[in-house]
């Protein structure tokens, strides 16, 4: 039987933006903390088995935590305590619902 279903779902992704004081990849301090709140919330993620915590990117003034998985409002539920914990403002999360290349629905929460 041939079926038209990919033969894996699309992989769904959460989106972390932080702004940090200072302009650059912001201070020591700075990258420290976000650095122990990535490790937490990966260890919550995978203990959840909803997906990985894939790493950051810091410039410009701002991180970015980008996390993947299979239902991105899962991820997000686990990530989100540790999320909100850090510090810095602006925030916002972005849940993508779906393959970056695509044309999905993505949600903006403003933390």
């Amino acid at each position: 039987m041939v079926s038209d279903a990919p033969a894996t779902p699309p992989e769904h992704s959460v989106i972390a933006r932080f702004r940090l004081g200072g302009g650059g990849f912001g201070d020591a301090d700075q990258r420290a903390v976000v650095r122990e709140a990535e490790r937490t919330m990966a260890d919550a993620v995978r203990a959840a088995g909803v997906g990985d915590v894939d790493g950051n990117e810091f410039g410009g003034g701002e991180v970015v935590i980008f996390a993947y998985g299979p239902d991105a409002e899962a991820l997000y539920r686990v990530m989100e305590p540790d999320l909100r914990a850090l510090p810095f403002r602006p925030a916002h999360v972005v849940l993508r619902y779906g393959e970056a290349a695509d044309e999905v629905v993505r949600v903006r929460i403003d933390l």
